[in-house]
């Protein structure tokens, strides 16, 4: 029995845990005080219940008791309109969001190192006792925690003075989305935990869908005639970047967690108990059963390697029986102070090592080739296959890469071909294990959708068709679209290829051809949703110039080469006349990138595709760029943001960088600055301290730009 200094509600005190009573007075004969006192009971013993039933498996109370005592706390929060901060009540969603933010993470999320083959295994192995004798430890005294390696989605969460405060998606490492009101409604994941834990608290999880209700969910959408998930995986991914939390609510969700991200004893309700970390991740694991995180219990400490592959071997004998995807076991080194010693490589942890499952396979025949295009006219072969189960999956589709690709295996339809599919890698074709036609696939030598020449570029092939492809246009327009584009709200994948089918967009300058009434006629659409749309179109016709360059999806250039590209230009025209030279001289463009960005601008449909939309109105604003000190104040500086500013990190970046600094990502010793706004992530700061590197809160970063005479935040200088 769990002690009750590490229980939600004591059930001496609180009688809505054990046999609770449901027959409850009418909320109009209570007092208000008498009301608050028992929604602070029902919460406390709606957490216990969340425990018991989500990570314990052992519920107390009938789900129809729990329901009765839920809807009881709903009903005085709303008559008495009681506080819901913290409530369980919260986890059935918020408001939707607008859009996901990106938030930096306090520790970095690294990868693992991983191999399936054993002897990968004993090289770790060995590499982790060679950097422990230079480092002073005994070698032979080293252990191993070894865990199943999940196949969902990580997440941060951090936990401030104990209660909820924000979780956010795995993303480069460094950053991810924000998906706090998301994870929020995961029952698994605690609102507030449990015992003294400390005052903040960063732990890295996965979130998954369990397969029972994986299964039972995808049957759910089929009977409404709706796509089901192809994985577990993609569903529980797919779930969590829903911007509406309720949605997110109503998906069977869970979690593991399995590391500590940050542990920060001190908070503003600290009072002495907190524990210190503990010095091991054995501990860490223990440390999560006190605060009632949930884990998993296939986990073993062990001493030594072949310890660690037995448990790898056994476990894997078990795979099918878990009702969670794995796809391996990761093995990690159980003492802190060594793991410290060993350090990290800038993507993986030298301490730390996924000892990978063997991929499953399966044989099938191709029945046939269909040849997909992308945005920017590449052409992918996709094997259409006899639908065949790997990994408790039905494939009925496998890439075949590209030509050479093609080539090389020899295949063709109705040949027998081995499938191959591991974790969430989409499924392709490594081998022909029966020849059953003649020769190989031909590849086509024009467009399947527009009938453009093809044009091979090395193993790949390329669309000719440019914008005037119709593949090619839907995907453009919904780059164009995007939220790092021009950021058109309401026009997603459907509708872009509703309008391209009604004939309204046969190019992208067409959308601001569109008007209400061409759009409040189609299917799915009514006279607001197009009001809107036509008005998300409007605000787009005098964009930044570099999201009208990250919009036009030219080949390796993102946000962040558009704003380089931006500051070093300042307008379209001069970036339209620039050479491969001039390109060059651009921060981070390369001989590669300036060539894909002039080809672009070659092309004669993308340049009529740029007058088009100028002649339409859409022309993009020009920024101030670097000339001689009096135009360009902070020639020379070089700043790098993190945490939360009165701006947008883009915008910061932006205004510095058009009074002639640079601004970059990650801290160097060539970084003049780190500018650290609230919320700032730990690693950022770290680097600082170690190159030498001034830290300014917002506020002296303002008085430093004063100084120079460039006004912040920026819309100052209007």
């Amino acid at each position: 029995m769990t002690s009750s200094s590490t229980r939600y509600a004591d059930p001496e005190e609180n009688p809505y845990v054990e046999e609770p009573p449901t027959d409850f007075e009418p909320v109009d004969e209570l007092s208000t005080g008498t009301a608050e006192r028992q929604a602070e009971l029902l919460r406390a013993a709606i957490r216990e219940h969340d425990h018991r039933y989500y990570v314990e498996a052992d519920p107390l109370i009938e789900d129809a008791t729990y329901d009765r005592l839920f809807d009881r706390l709903r009903e005085l929060e709303a008559a008495f309109d009681l506080d819901t901060q913290g409530s369980p009540t919260r986890r059935v969603g918020g408001e939707p969001l607008d859009a996901l933010e990106t938030v930096e993470h306090v520790a970095p999320m690294r990868s693992i190192d991983s191999a399936k083959e054993v002897d990968a295994v004993r090289e770790f192995d060995e590499r982790v006792r060679s950097g422990l004798r230079e480092a002073g430890f005994d070698p032979e005294d080293r252990r191993y925690v070894c865990e199943p390696k999940f196949d969902g989605l990580s997440v941060e969460v951090i936990y401030e003075d104990g209660e909820y405060a924000r979780a956010a998606t795995r993303g480069d490492g460094l950053e991810g989305d924000d998906v706090t009101e998301q994870v929020r409604t995961v029952r698994s994941v605690p609102g507030r935990l449990r015992g003294d834990p400390p005052g903040r608290l960063a732990v890295r999880g996965e979130v998954y869908m369990p397969r029972p209700a994986f299964e039972t969910y995808n049957e759910e959408l089929i009977e409404r005639g709706e796509e089901p998930f192809a994985n577990p995986r993609n569903a529980a991914a797919g779930t969590l970047r829903q911007l509406d939390p309720a949605v997110v609510a109503e998906r069977p969700l869970d979690v593991f967690f399995f590391d500590v991200l940050g542990w920060e004893t001190a908070g503003a309700d600290d009072d002495g108990d907190a524990p210190d970390r503990p010095d091991t991740h054995w501990g860490d694991l223990l440390a999560f059963d006190d605060f009632g995180l949930r884990r998993t219990d296939r986990v073993e400490r062990v001493d030594g390697i072949d310890a660690a592959i037995d448990f790898r071997d056994r476990l894997g004998e078990d795979r099918d029986d878990l009702n969670y995807g794995i796809d391996g076991v990761v093995i990690t080194l159980d003492d802190h102070d060594a793991r410290d010693a060993l350090g990290s490589t800038s993507r993986a942890p030298r301490w730390a090592f996924a000892y990978k499952f063997p991929p499953r396979t399966a044989t099938t025949t191709v029945e046939g080739v269909t040849v997909q295009v992308g945005r920017t006219g590449r052409l992918t072969p996709v094997a259409e296959l006899d639908p065949v189960d790997v990994d408790g999956v039905t494939v009925s589709r496998a890439t075949l890469h590209n030509p050479a690709e093609i080539e090389a295996l020899g295949v063709n339809v109705g040949d027998r071909v081995r499938v191959y599919r591991a974790g969430d890698v989409i499924p392709y074709v490594p081998e022909v294990v029966e020849k059953r036609s003649d020769g190989t696939y031909a590849f086509p030598e024009t467009c399947p959708v527009c009938d453009a020449p093809v044009e091979r570029d090395g193993p790949l092939a390329f669309c000719t068709g440019g914008l005037g492809c119709p593949a090619q246009l839907e995907r453009a327009v919904e780059h164009w679209a995007r939220r790092d584009g021009l950021d058109v709200e309401g026009l997603g994948p459907e509708r872009v290829e509703t309008l391209r089918e009604a004939g309204l967009v046969e190019s992208l300058p067409d959308l601001y051809d569109l008007t209400v009434a061409d759009l409040a006629d189609l299917e799915g659409w009514g006279e607001t949703s197009a009001e809107n749309l036509i008005a998300a179109l409007e605000a787009t016709r005098e964009p930044p110039l570099d999201r009208f360059l990250a919009g036009l999806g030219i080949p390796d250039v993102g946000p962040t080469t558009a704003r380089a590209l931006a500051a070093h230009f300042g307008d379209l025209d001069s970036l339209l006349a620039a050479d491969e030279a001039d390109l060059r001289a651009v921060d981070d463009v390369g001989p590669t990138v300036a060539e894909s960005i002039r080809t672009f601008l070659d092309a004669s449909e993308n340049r009529e595709a740029i007058a088009a939309l100028r002649d339409r109105g859409v022309d993009p604003e020009p920024v101030e760029t670097p000339g001689d000190a009096d135009t360009a104040p902070l020639d020379g500086l070089t700043f790098v943001f993190t945490g939360s500013l009165s701006v947008t990190r883009g915008e910061a970046q932006a205004h510095v960088e058009a009074h002639g600094a640079n601004a970059t990502s990650s801290v160097s010793g060539n970084t003049d600055y780190l500018v650290a706004g609230e919320d700032p992530g730990r690693s950022k700061r770290d680097d600082a301290d170690a190159e030498g590197v001034p830290v300014l809160d917002e506020a002296a970063f303002a008085d430093l730009l004063e100084e120079r005479g460039v006004a912040w935040p920026p819309a100052a200088d209007a």
